[in-house]
C-alpha cells in the first residue's frame, strides 16, 4: 500500500497542472512586461524577462491561488522604470501594492491595469497626470491609495460604480478642480483623504458619504463644511478658504420703496423713530455730532486719497521700467487655454442633427495649461536628443545575427521583384529562407550610418531589440559586415496602412469603421508605449500610414521605430520631406526639431486619413483641399460637414457618435501649438471609451476578421 501511495505521489508531483506548477500564461507574460519595465532590478528575485512559472517559483512579492497569480506586493524595494502594459491581463489579481519605490518618473499611471482588483496601493511614486479612467470599471475595488505622487489634472466624473471603495487616499499631489458629482455614489467610503492638493469649490458632495475620518486640510476648498460632516471625530479641515458662519445665508432681501430693508434696525426698543410720529422724540444727534461726522469723513478720504495717488505713481513707475528692459511683452498666461482630452471626449461636444451644428466648446472642456513636464515645449524637451531605450548597461542582443550571403540567397540578389518598399533610411525586401519562413529586410543606406560606427550600429540593435508590443513591429535579426547594414523584421502580408486607404480598386473590400477604429487604438497604444513606457522615451520622427504595417487579422504594426535617431533632426527634414508631406508637426516645418508632441500631431494625421480616406497632401486636389489637415479642422465640430468628410468608401456605415468622437480625438491631436496636444495615454483611454461606449468589443471586432480574409486571399491570388 505504501508503494502504491509513493507511485500515486511521484506521478502527482510530475503533473504540469500541479499547485506548484504552470503559471497561468497571461499572469506569466505580464509579470514579464512588467519585470522588463522596471529596468529588471536584480532585488526581484525568481523574476524573469521572459517566461518562468511565478508560482511554482515563488517569485518574490508574488503569491498564487493554484495557477493564477491574485497578490503582487513590492512596497520600498527601490523599484524605477514604469508598470509596462499588460498588466490588465491579469484578471484574477486582487491586490497591487508597488507603494514607496521610483517609479513612473513623471509619466502617467498607465490606463490598462488588473480589472478585478480589491486593492491598488501606487502611493510614495513619482506618477504624473491624472486617475486613468480604467479605476472606474473597477467594482471590486476597496482600496486606493495614490498619495505622494505627482499627479495634477482635476478628477473626471468616474467615481459611480466604486460602491466597494472603503478608504480613499489621493493626498500630498496636485490635483486641481472641484469634487466630482460621482463621489455621492461612493456609498461604502469611511475613510477619505484629500489633503495637500489644490482642490477648488466647495466639498457638499460629502454630506451624505458614511464617513469616519476625513481630512481635506491645505486645499482651495470654499464655501461651508455641511453640519453632516462635523460630527465626524477624525476631521481636519484647515488650510482652506471656508466661509464663517453655520450655513450658506439666505438670499439678499431687497424692500419695496418706502420700506426699510432691515425691520430689526428700522423698529427701535422705543418705537418709531421718524420724527413726524407721536412722541415727540428727536433724532438723538445734535449739530456738533453732525459736524464730527462730517470731519471724520473728510479726514478718512483725504487718507485713502494720498494711498490712492502714491499706488497708481508707483504704478507707473514699474511700469515704464518694464517698458524699458522688455520692449516686446509677452501674452498673458491666462490668455492661453489647453484641453483636457478625457473630458473634451466626454462631455457632450454636438447638439443633435435637428438643433444647430456649430461647434460650440463648454466651459468644462477648458482649463489653463498645466505646469507639469507635458506642458514644455518643443524646445525644452530634452527626450528628443536622445537615443530610443538607451541604458548604460550593456545589454546582450537575443536576436538572430545574419550573414551577408544569407540575406543575399533569401532575396534573390535584393532583386527588384523583392522589393516592397522604399525609405528615407534605405529599403525593404521579401525575404524568404530555406525553412519556409519569410521576413521583411530593411537595408539601411550608407549615407545614414556614415556617422555610426560598428558598435553604434550594434548598440542600436540592441537597443530596437528591446522594444517588445504587440503593435510594434518584431526585430528578427541584424546583419552587419562587408559594410552593409541590414535589418530583419517580422513580415505582414497586408502591407502598409497606406496601401489599404489609397490603393483601393474594384476587387479589394474598404476598410469597415469598427476595423478602422480598432486600428486607430493600436497605433495609439504603439506610441503610448514608446512615449510612456519605454525608458527614456522614444520619439518616433517618422510616423506615417506607410510605416503602420497590417497583419492577416488587419491589427496593426508600427515599423521604424527606434531608428530616426541615425539623422540628425536638421537633415531629417529634407530626407523625410517627399515621404512625410503633410505628417509634420509646424514645430517641425519650422525648426527641425522632433518631440514627443510631433509624434502625437503625425498621429492625428494618420486619425484623419483613417476617417477621410484622403492623403494627408493631395497635389492632384483644389488648392483649398491640398493639405487634409488644413481643409479638415476648421469642419471637425460641424456635424454636416463632418458627414460630408466621411471616406466615401464606408456608404455611411458607421454610427453617427462614433464619428463625432473620433473627430474630437484628432481636433486635440492635430492643435498647432505643441503644449496643448495630450499625451498619448489619454488619447489612448479616450479612444478605449470610445470603443466601449459604440460597443465594439471583441466579438464584434472579430466579425471584421472577414476583411482580412478577404484581402489575404486577394493577395495571394
Amino acid at each position: 500500500m505504501l508503494r502504491v501511495l509513493a507511485i500515486l505521489a511521484c506521478i502527482w508531483a510530475s503533473e504540469p497542472g500541479s499547485v506548484n506548477g504552470d503559471t497561468d500564461a497571461d499572469d506569466v507574460s505580464a509579470l514579464n512586461v512588467l519585470y522588463s519595465s522596471m529596468n529588471s532590478p536584480g532585488q526581484l528575485t525568481g523574476w524573469n524577462a521572459s517566461g518562468g512559472d511565478p508560482c511554482g517559483q515563488s517569485w518574490r512579492g508574488v503569491k498564487c491561488s493554484g495557477s493564477a497569480v491574485t497578490e503582487v506586493k513590492l512596497s520600498g524595494l527601490g523599484l524605477n522604470g514604469n508598470l509596462g502594459y499588460q498588466l490588465d491581463k491579469m484578471k484574477s489579481l486582487i491586490e497591487l501594492d508597488l507603494s514607496n519605490n521610483n517609479l513612473g518618473a513623471g509619466n502617467t499611471i498607465p490606463y490598462n491595469l488588473p480589472p478585478h482588483l480589491q486593492q491598488l496601493n501606487l502611493a510614495q511614486n513619482q506618477f504624473n497626470g491624472g486617475i486613468p479612467y480604467s479605476i472606474s470599471q473597477m467594482a471590486a475595488l476597496q482600496k486606493l491609495n495614490l498619495a505622494h505622487n505627482q499627479l495634477r489634472d482635476s478628477l473626471s466624473d468616474m467615481f459611480v460604480n466604486l460602491v466597494s471603495l472603503g478608504t480613499m487616499d489621493l493626498s500630498f499631489n496636485f490635483i486641481t478642480g472641484d469634487l466630482p458629482e460621482s463621489f455621492s455614489s461612493l456609498s461604502s467610503l469611511t475613510i477619505l483623504y484629500l489633503q495637500n492638493n489644490q482642490f477648488t469649490g466647495p466639498i457638499d458632495v460629502l454630506a451624505i458619504l458614511p464617513l469616519n475620518e476625513l481630512n481635506v486640510a491645505n486645499n482651495r476648498f470654499t464655501g461651508w463644511i455641511p453640519n453632516q460632516l462635523k460630527g465626524i471625530d477624525n476631521l481636519k479641515t484647515d488650510g482652506n478658504s471656508w466661509n464663517s458662519g453655520p450655513a450658506p445665508p439666505p438670499p439678499p432681501y431687497t424692500s419695496p420703496p418706502g420700506i426699510p430693508s432691515n425691520p430689526v434696525q428700522a423698529q427701535g426698543s422705543g418705537g418709531s423713530n421718524n420724527p413726524s410720529d407721536g412722541g415727540g422724540k428727536s433724532s438723538g444727534i445734535g449739530g456738533g455730532g453732525i459736524a464730527g461726522i462730517i470731519i471724520s469723513i473728510l479726514v478718512v478720504g483725504a487718507v485713502i486719497a494720498f494711498f490712492l495717488l502714491k499706488r497708481k505713481t508707483r504704478k507707473f513707475s514699474r511700469e515704464d521700467h518694464l517698458e524699458q528692459d522688455q520692449p516686446f511683452a509677452s501674452l498673458a498666461s491666462n490668455e492661453l487655454k489647453s484641453i483636457n482630452l478625457a473630458s473634451f471626449v466626454d462631455t457632450a461636444m454636438f447638439k443633435s442633427a435637428t438643433d444647430a451644428t456649430t461647434f460650440q466648446p463648454t466651459s468644462a472642456s477648458l482649463k489653463s495649461p498645466p505646469t507639469s513636464r507635458q506642458n514644455k515645449s518643443y524646445e525644452e524637451d530634452e527626450l528628443s536628443k536622445r537615443m530610443p531605450v538607451m541604458k548604460e548597461k550593456a545589454v546582450p542582443i537575443r536576436k538572430t545575427m545574419y550573414s551577408v550571403a544569407d540575406l543575399q540567397l533569401a532575396t534573390n540578389s535584393f532583386s527588384l521583384d523583392n522589393l516592397i518598399g522604399e525609405g528615407s533610411l534605405g529599403r525593404v525586401y521579401r525575404a524568404q529562407f530555406a525553412d519556409g519562413k519569410v521576413f521583411a529586410l530593411k537595408k539601411i543606406n550608407t549615407s545614414s550610418l556614415s556617422r555610426q560606427s560598428y558598435e553604434g550600429f550594434i548598440e542600436l540593435v540592441s537597443s530596437i531589440s528591446r522594444l517588445s508590443h504587440p503593435n510594434i513591429s518584431e526585430l528578427v535579426g541584424y546583419c552587419s559586415e562587408h559594410g552593409q547594414h541590414l535589418l530583419v523584421y517580422e513580415f505582414h502580408k497586408n502591407g502598409s496602412l497606406q496601401d489599404l486607404l489609397h490603393l483601393v480598386d474594384e476587387d479589394s473590400n474598404p476598410l469597415s469603421w469598427n476595423t478602422r477604429v480598432k486600428i486607430a487604438l493600436g497605433i495609439a497604444r504603439a506610441l503610448e508605449y514608446l512615449h510612456e513606457v519605454c525608458s527614456p522615451s522614444v520619439v518616433h520622427k517618422n510616423f506615417n500610414s506607410a510605416n503602420i504595417l497590417m497583419d492577416a487579422e488587419l491589427n496593426p504594426h508600427v515599423s521604424e521605430c527606434g531608428l530616426a535617431c541615425l539623422i540628425p533632426n536638421a537633415d531629417y527634414r529634407g530626407a523625410n520631406h517627399n515621404l512625410a508631406s503633410g505628417y509634420n508637426a509646424p514645430e517641425v516645418d519650422m525648426f527641425g526639431q522632433y518631440t514627443l508632441k510631433s509624434d502625437v500631431y503625425s498621429f492625428g494625421v494618420v486619425m484623419l486619413e483613417l476617417l477621410t480616406g484622403r492623403k494627408p497632401f493631395d497635389s492632384s486636389r483644389p488648392r483649398s483641399e491640398q493639405h487634409l489637415v488644413r481643409w479638415a479642422t476648421p469642419q471637425l465640430h460641424d456635424i454636416d460637414a463632418l458627414d460630408k468628410m466621411v471616406d466615401p468608401q464606408l456608404q455611411g456605415l458607421y454610427p453617427a457618435k462614433s464619428l463625432s468622437r473620433f473627430a474630437d480625438v484628432i481636433a486635440i491631436c492635430v492643435q498647432p501649438e505643441p503644449e496643448f496636444r495630450p499625451p498619448m495615454s489619454e488619447v489612448v483611454q479616450a479612444l478605449v471609451r470610445l470603443v466601449q461606449r459604440a460597443n465594439v468589443n471583441q466579438r464584434v471586432l472579430a466579425g471584421d476578421a472577414q476583411d482580412a480574409i478577404r484581402r489575404t486571399g486577394n493577395r495571394d491570388a
